[in-house]
């Protein structure tokens, strides 16, 4: 790293450079700017001074302070000690579901305030009513939400001091995260330029990469190439990404960010005017909008729900579907003789194969014909009680053992066969991006309308959709519509 920005030659001068921003058209020309520095858009030189701080989160300050805000009553009496750690859990949930955990780029507690105050209300609420619904008295009530009351209002002041800490620890440069831009024009010079000059946003500027080909054209020395991105990111350091004004696909781009990312925060700069997020907490690097990049990977304690809730009901559903899979399994060998159960391999998460678990729908064919036709509508192949199998989806029920094994999860991506993966992943961009996250016994792209011959590349953008936007929620919605289908009737 040192060899790379040791000699760094002063930047060239133009006639006139100019940097479009939220603020306007900001002049870049040293004779237009007394206060000008050459250096001042350049990665820093020497040695990184953010090594220690690297595995320092948003959270580690703001989630213990909020703790001990809200369980601060406690000190002071026990009467209410069962309504005062379900106030909070609950307000810990809701500040997580909210965003309010997050790393910011622009830090106010003025910023937060109207989303703090709502979510602690709608905490404060519920936990009243749950203790309306318990004690007939009112004056308990009465004397427990104020104890809420003064646990909200310690949580505020807890906030604006942890803040200001943040926001000092930055500003002497205790704390911060090197950053590469990728992009070589006018955006990426200004953010850069930005960084260098205000540590607030908790960013050491370590440099910027695009393509070979935008090389000549950069405003700023480039420090490496997308195709070198791993190389680059693990030679700086990196820790946050910020994706501005590159010349590269957009597919691309996202699948080398991806896979060479994968363990970095990522942020995107809108760059179509207008485009910036409405979110109620929009973030900003000196009045250049950016958004964050969830987590797409469905790690950390985001897998963790997902796995639980999958082992629960995938147990819970063959306890109670027995019966069901008796009687079809009796169906399918008097209507198919022996060879109940039909085995396939499958692409599942990070590509790996594994065997897909399936009632025998259709008559037995040979391992090639297998693994390389392509199931249609009206398949001569199909018995008739295999027929009826697939309209209500029932031949996939044994997969429930696959959802418990942790080869599949309830909502996701169809899993498909290897020799259609890599022609799909050949032929249609973004289809590879499936398998960042397990396979599923059902998805949106499927309940979507999107089953047996339709697009491939219309179910890889449901798919991806899905991916992109996880929620709980999203897999509820998914289950319900599936269950709709299957009592319409609506299978393959």
């Amino acid at each position: 790293m040192h060899a790379v920005f040791r000699h760094i030659p002063d930047a060239p001068e133009t006639p006139s450079t100019k940097v479009p921003t939220q603020r306007g058209i900001v002049s870049m020309d040293k004779r237009d700017d007394v206060d000008f520095d050459t250096t001042a858009v350049l990665p820093y030189i020497g040695s990184p001074q953010s090594g220690r701080t690297r595995s320092l989160r948003a959270w580690m300050m703001a989630a213990p302070a909020d703790l001990v805000a809200l369980l601060a009553p406690l000190a002071l009496t026990d009467r209410f000690w069962r309504g005062n750690l379900s106030f909070a859990a609950l307000t810990v949930i809701i500040f997580a579901m909210g965003g309010l955990y997050r790393g910011r780029r622009h830090m106010s507690i003025l910023d937060e305030l109207p989303s703090l105050c709502g979510r602690l209300l709608v905490a404060a609420s519920v936990v009243a009513i749950i203790a309306a619904q318990r004690h007939d008295s009112v004056g308990h009530v009465a004397d427990f939400m104020t104890s809420v009351a003064f646990s909200a209002a310690l949580v505020i002041v807890g906030r604006t001091i942890t803040r200001s800490l943040v926001l000092f620890a930055r500003r002497r440069r205790w704390v911060e995260h090197n950053a590469l831009i990728i992009g070589s024009g006018p955006i990426t010079a200004e953010l850069g330029r930005l960084l260098r000059r205000y540590p607030q946003y908790g960013l050491r500027f370590a440099g910027s990469v695009d393509t070979a080909a935008a090389r000549e054209n950069a405003l700023l020395p480039l420090v490496g190439t997308l195709e070198e991105l791993g190389k680059t990111i693990a030679m700086v350091e990196c820790d946050v990404i910020i994706i501005a004004d590159h010349q590269c696909r957009e597919s691309e781009l996202m699948e080398v960010v991806r896979q060479s990312g994968e363990n970095c925060d990522i942020w995107v700069v809108p760059t179509l005017w207008g485009s910036h997020s409405n979110s109620k907490l929009p973030d900003h690097i000196g009045a250049i909008p950016v958004v964050h990049i969830a987590d797409t990977t469905l790690s950390g304690w985001r897998w963790a729900v997902k796995r639980a809730t999958d082992v629960f009901f995938s147990s819970l559903a063959l306890v109670l579907l027995s019966p069901l899979l008796l009687i079809v399994a009796i169906g399918t060998r008097l209507d198919g003789g022996p060879g109940i159960l039909f085995y396939q391999e499958r692409i599942g998460r990070h590509g790996k194969p594994f065997k897909v678990i399936k009632f025998r729908s259709m008559r037995p064919v040979n391992e090639q014909e297998s693994q390389t036709n392509w199931s249609i509508a009206n398949d001569r192949r199909v018995s008739a009680f295999g027929r009826l199998m697939r309209r209500t989806s029932i031949d996939e029920l044994p997969q429930l053992w696959n959802i418990l094994r942790g080869d599949m999860t309830f909502v996701g991506p169809r899993p498909e066969r290897p020799y259609f993966v890599k022609k799909f992943t050949a032929e249609f961009p973004g289809y590879g991006m499936r398998h960042r996250v397990p396979v599923g016994l059902t998805g949106l792209a499927q309940v979507s309308g999107l089953r047996g011959d339709t697009p491939i590349a219309d179910r890889a953008r449901f798919d991806n959709y899905y991916i992109e936007n996880w929620s709980l929620w999203l897999d509820v919605k998914v289950v319900l519509r599936t269950l709709a289908e299957v009592f319409r009737g609506g299978g393959r």
